[in-house]
């Protein structure tokens, strides 16, 4: 285990990409034990042998099409006549803009890149700085893994065979929570900075009604998860499938966003995707193997009980932990390898697999946008060639904004446990 532990360390410090530092440091341990040789290939080669994780893919696709068919513009017009009006108009606009893309692509990455891309140039033309307009392309991005169909929530509700769709519900007022918060940020930071409306006045309720109409068959896709899911008509996994096609129909035939002959460009973009997301899943479920057998679930969870057995404590702790956690790798790789783990604290404490799900995806997701190793925040630093320094400047009042939305509902389970009760009982 200590050739393994200095291994992490060596190909975390080189920079290696965080599923070969996991991957690495799990063969590593497997070759110094030459009869479990062949566990690693056999583990990863498990891990992936679940149905529900076809949701993965099909939901990546959708996301995808949504993206390419003419919904973003829709979706980014709409926004505008909702919340242009209020100081620091363009801001306000990324941010709600990011609740209605999370809806479909349900990865912080592919959101945030896409304000950065879109949003992030105009706000620069507007006199935005561009630590500014990179942060809120950044921190709006965390609405997308609370929000149905998050990837983060499915590969959560597989680890701990935890219902995807109490969790797809769960994550429905956590992330309008989100997205008031932050539009709070931005209006105070806006008002500061001197940062101007879109326009003086609110548009005529008629336009924002006709705005919200062409953008109604977008709008449309989160109805159908709930819907779809509350109803029983169809699985997680046959819900991605679904979606994907309501996705394709709309960008091409309704929308006309993108032509059919695009679709191989689409669907080698997806696959990429999920490649990279399913090897992460693979590596860290050998990694998890392996702190399995040195028992650290077990080590873990009678430290944590002898500091105290009030689960509002072991939360705080927690959180702490995982967010300090989050700062040093991959949101994905981080909830694969902790999961088994914390599983077994959660339970014992009694606390609900729906609300500690939430919270751990959301803890992920806020270390995501922090260096040294924020993968959103690299990303979105890539685009808009903001420099790290900067970005982590200007992000200190969004990240207190989202801490504080994180204590929140850490410690008001209803907020997320709410709807998940009501709507299947």
């Amino acid at each position: 285990m200590i050739a393994s532990g200095i291994a992490f360390l060596a190909l975390l410090v080189l920079r290696v990409p965080i599923a070969f530092v996991i991957l690495g440091a799990s063969v590593i341990y497997f070759a110094l034990n030459p009869m479990m040789a062949s566990t690693v290939a056999q583990r990863m080669a498990s891990s992936l042998e679940s149905f529900p994780l076809l949701a993965v893919p099909f939901f990546i696709v959708a996301g995808a099409a949504m993206a390419r068919g003419g919904i973003a513009q829709r979706l980014y017009d709409f926004a505008d006549g909702l919340v242009g009006h209020w100081h620091g108009g363009l801001a306000q606009v990324a941010v709600m803009n990011s609740l209605f893309l999370g809806a479909m692509s349900g990865s912080s990455n592919a959101d945030a890149a896409i304000d950065a891309r879109t949003i992030a140039p105009i706000m620069r033309q507007r006199g935005y700085s561009n630590g500014f307009a990179s942060v809120v392309s950044a921190a709006s991005g965390a609405i997308a893994p609370i929000m149905p169909p998050s990837i983060g929530l499915i590969v959560y509700g597989l680890l701990t065979d935890t219902s995807i769709g109490r969790l797809f519900i769960g994550g429905i007022i956590p992330a309008f929570i989100i997205t008031c918060a932050l539009l709070l940020t931005v209006r105070i930071m806006a008002k500061r900075r001197g940062y101007k409306p879109e326009r003086a006045k609110r548009l005529p309720a008629r336009q924002i009604a006709a705005r919200g109409q062409s953008a109604l068959w977008a709008l449309a896709m989160p109805v159908l998860l709930i819907v779809g899911l509350r109803g029983g008509w169809f699985t997680p996994t046959e819900l991605g499938a679904m979606a994907a096609l309501y996705a394709f129909v709309i960008g091409i035939f309704v929308y006309r966003g993108f032509r059919p002959s695009e679709t191989y460009d689409l669907l080698r973009e997806s696959a990429l995707t999920t490649a990279n997301v399913l090897f992460i899943v693979a590596s860290a479920a050998v990694f998890s193997l392996v702190l399995a057998l040195e028992q650290v679930p077990q080590s873990l969870l009678t430290s944590l009980l002898s500091l105290s057995d009030n689960k509002y404590v072991i939360l705080m702790i927690l959180t702490v932990m995982l967010l300090v956690l989050g700062t040093m790798l991959e949101g994905l790789a981080l909830m694969v390898i902790l999961v088994p783990i914390l599983n077994e604290v959660t339970r014992t404490l009694g606390i609900d697999p729906v609300h500690f799900g939430i919270i751990l995806v959301f803890n992920t997701t806020i270390g995501s946008i922090t260096p040294p190793v924020g993968t959103v925040l690299y990303t979105v630093c890539s685009i808009t060639k903001c420099s790290i320094e900067e970005f982590s400047r200007e992000s200190l009042p969004f990240l207190a904004s989202l801490i504080g939305v994180l204590l929140l509902l850490t410690y008001v389970p209803a907020l997320v446990t709410f709807l998940p009760n009501l709507l299947f009982r």
